[in-house]
């Protein structure tokens, strides 16, 4: 049995009706794939993949496993959702080469549910695929009972129903629907059905139809009853909307429905959005036993952002923290402490400190805290501190281009074109020569390591910053070593860095899949490599004696030159240097992103209409272009210097979805991505690369230029970290923890902390306690800030129940809400 793992992290934000308050989710997902032989495809080898889907957006796509009933895929994902969902699915496919891929079966995560699986692994069986119960979007419906005298005088009731419009219903074919809605009345011996007009092209359909329909009948009325309508006829009666795709020639596609009991109107008026829903004999009966498993272990979290005022406290109490003193008695630092995790508390606090340019003081300061334990300098920033973690999260944020200016083109050439390099006798193939694959790993080795000694020009300033300090402090430290200012900075750039990014390409983005097992084996030989070269005085004999494998000892030996040592020691003191650099030394440009997607055509066609055409986009360090076809000449080229903004496109431009636009010295770049991941990423990356643009446009128009005018205009809002969210998930964090916080303000206020030792152990023995008097300030600012934040967090919560109708999204009874 195989297992595969993917590493997923979702970002969810949704804006609220009183637009005011961000409702923001994170999922991490950690899943393995395993699919027993007997549970697949019985009795036959297939080649199978597997997809990703929110909804019915398919979002990623793994590698194809030949031949095999228990593939092992092997690739992680992290992506963000820019949207929106009810289901998160995984879709096992067998694939085909003359016929439609067919679907084997499904794992459906309901959104509401992912926070039941927090934490904990579970299995899933495969359950099958209907096309019945493939379903998204919602529909917006009045509802209304009228009374009616009829001409008899007698009295009848009216339901109205008044369908608005859809949103977010599914691409068909890749491309946006035809829907049309049917409107029934469906009771024990009715079924009275009407139809609105078909809308073209379009997940957003406005219909804006009303229907009328009679639910009682005047003759079944009575003259003791005629004022009322008759219940047991209410009772069993039902609004059904139903969604379908026009298919012209074709078999219309269902795209879901829903129902709503006549009886819950009574003479009230309803107006809300409601989720479409399958069919509820859309799953048919099938053994699912026989369709495999999927294991997913997930972490899910949900934050309600409020307004960025209400966090005025918090956040300024986190930005003071390396003021404090001692450090370990600053909010931040606490927070650290009471986390299970250190990293629960690291990404937030890391990503609002780099946002309000308060990191390079707080990490110098807890890292001189760390020294202080640090008792012999070989042992320098080994451990899993808050200093090193810090630095570790600062360098994935930051150095992210970094690496794929150093790396990628190695990276590269070591996955496209392998050679054998394995050293080790008893893992050496039959008919291998440990000779040539030792020259070839030399060979790689020496690329690698030649390419990182080289890049201290790209280096971004914010690590450059932070490896000055530590190799101050360092220095410090150990006055009488003149090495440990060296290896003070390589244990974080050599180690923790371009080491770990070689040894796991795929999880840095710089390649889109899981190397082969052959791959994975070169990569981390050379990963072991890079480590020892970048230790400092790695090459003398003492350094020789200390390596585990002895076939590692005698590839090294061959390293032992001094061009090695100081070339390492050089790059150091240009990495850990604070003159500013420019990346205008890069020789040839690096490719960031490629791929395939729509454009809106530039000029006309014979008709006047513009159309879009597939095209090959290629992005690079230097120039954003696109191509016919994948490796042909560039068609047209925008360098990156001339791009002044890059938007997500209002979908009302065009009646497209997952459109963005490049803004350039010429006419805009309408672009249409192939799902809303896939176009979250590409605006990500080409803001990056533009970020320093000196001509950056302020203003954008998230709309396009038709007919001679723009649609609208608003300020730009390219914010890479969301402070306000950050020091949400640091608030969740600490309310989690407010038992922890309590204890540790018992403990500081108490007379055994200040004067003697305590008696026994509990949940804060292990707690950082420098200055007791400092700390329970600290921490009582901290439980008066959160409990003010609880009580705000509180009146958002009654007023989003009180303000719930039935239908609508906010009202968690119904059970088809967001």
């Amino acid at each position: 049995m195989s297992w595969s793992y993917d590493l997923m992290q979702y970002h969810l934000r949704l804006q609220t009706s009183e637009g005011k308050v961000q409702v923001l989710q994170e999922v991490v997902f950690m899943s393995q794939c395993a699919n027993d032989a007997k549970h697949l495809v019985p009795n036959k080898m297939r080649d199978f993949f597997c997809t990703i889907n929110l909804d019915q957006e398919e979002v990623f796509r793994t590698q194809v496993v030949e031949k095999s009933l228990s593939p092992y895929f092997g690739e992680e994902f992290y992506f963000e959702i820019p949207r929106t969902f009810q289901w998160l699915s995984f879709y096992i496919y067998d694939k085909s080469v003359l016929q439609k891929d067919l679907r084997i079966g499904k794992v459906s995560i309901k959104k509401e549910d992912l926070c039941s699986y927090t934490g904990k692994e579970n299995w899933f069986m495969l359950q099958p695929v209907d096309s019945n119960s493939e379903v998204q979007g919602k529909v917006h419906l009045e509802l209304k009972l009228n009374e009616l005298i009829t001409d008899n005088g007698s009295v009848c009731q009216q339901l109205v129903v008044h369908i608005k419009e859809c949103h977010g219903l599914p691409l068909i074919n890749g491309q946006n629907c035809d829907p049309y809605a049917t409107v029934s009345l469906v009771g024990p011996s009715r079924n009275d059905q009407k139809k609105t007009k078909v809308k073209k092209k379009t997940s957003n359909p406005q219909f804006n139809e009303t229907f009328y329909f009679e639910v009682t009948r005047s003759s079944s009325y009575t003259k003791k009853s005629q004022f009322q309508v008759e219940e047991e006829d209410i009772e069993k009666l039902e609004v059904r909307v139903d969604l379908w795709n026009n298919g012209n020639l074709v078999q219309d596609v269902f795209l879901g429905e829903i129902k709503v009991p006549v009886k819950v109107l009574r003479n009230d008026s309803f107006q809300a959005w409601y989720l479409l829903q399958p069919r509820e004999n859309g799953n048919k009966s099938s053994k699912t036993d026989d369709l495999g498993s999927l294991r997913l272990n997930i972490c899910y979290t949900e934050d309600c952002v409020l307004p960025s005022e209400y966090y005025t406290s918090l956040r300024n109490l986190l930005l003071k923290s390396s003021d404090v003193q001692p450090i370990s008695a600053s909010a931040a630092y606490i927070l650290s402490e009471v986390c299970r995790d250190k990293y629960d508390a690291v990404l937030p606090l890391v990503r609002l400190l780099l946002h309000h340019h308060k990191l390079v003081p707080f990490v110098a300061a807890v890292a001189e805290l760390d020294l202080k334990d640090t008792q012999e300098a070989n042992t320098i920033f080994r451990g899993n501190s808050l200093a090193t973690r810090c630095v570790d999260e600062m360098m994935k944020i930051v150095g992210k281009h970094y690496l794929k200016v150093t790396l990628k083109p190695v990276i590269d050439e070591i996955c496209e074109s392998p050679k054998p390099c394995e050293i080790d006798p008893i893992k050496l193939r039959e008919g291998d020569n440990v000779e040539i694959n030792m020259e070839n790993l030399r060979y790689y080795v020496d690329k690698v390591f030649r390419e990182i000694v080289r890049s201290s020009i790209s280096c971004p300033t914010l690590m450059c910053d932070v490896f000055y300090s530590l190799r101050h402090l360092a220095a410090k430290r150990f006055p009488n070593d003149p090495h440990v200012q060296y290896s003070a900075v390589s244990s974080f750039v050599f180690l923790r860095f371009f080491a770990v990014a070689v040894v796991s390409p795929h999880t840095f983005h710089l390649r889109p899949h899981h190397p082969d097992a052959q791959t994975c084996r070169t990569l981390t030989l050379i990963s072991k490599a890079i480590q020892t070269l970048g230790s400092w005085g790695s090459l003398t004999k003492s350094k020789l004696s200390s390596f585990k494998e002895t076939f590692m000892c005698e590839f090294f030996k061959t390293f032992q030159e001094e061009k090695f040592t100081e070339s390492v020691k050089k790059f150091l003191d240009d990495v850990s240097s604070t003159e500013s650099k420019e990346p205008s030394g890069l020789s040839e440009p690096v490719h960031l992103k490629e791929g395939e997607m729509y454009k809106r055509a530039q000029g006309r066609t014979r008709i006047g209409k513009k159309n879009f055409k597939k095209r090959w986009f290629c992005l690079t360090s230097r120039e954003f272009t696109y191509h016919k076809q994948q490796d042909k000449e560039p068609i047209f080229t925008i360098p990156i210097k001339n791009i002044l903004a890059v938007e997500k496109l209002d979908e009302s431009s065009f009646n497209k979805k997952n459109m963005f636009q490049v803004l350039h010295g010429e006419k805009p770049l309408y672009i249409q991505a192939n799902n809303c991941v896939e176009a979250s990423e590409w605006i990500e990356a080409l803001c990056r690369v533009t970020r320093c643009n000196q001509k950056r446009l302020s203003f954008y128009h998230p709309s396009a230029f038709l007919n001679g005018n723009w649609l609208c205009l608003v300020v730009s809002q390219l914010i890479f970290i969301d402070g306000d969210r950050e020091t949400e998930r640091i608030y969740s964090l600490f309310t989690i923890n407010m038992f922890k916080l309590q204890k540790l303000e018992e403990a500081c206020g108490s007379i055994a902390v200040y004067q003697g030792p305590r008696k026994e152990p509990d949940d804060y023995s292990n707690f950082t306690i420098e200055d007791s008097v400092a700390t329970f300030h600290t921490l009582k600012q901290i439980i008066d800030i959160v409990e003010k934040l609880n009580e705000s967090h509180e009146k958002y919560q009654k007023k989003r129940s009180s303000s719930a109708k039935y239908g609508s999204e906010e009202n968690p009874i119904v059970g088809k809400v967001s």
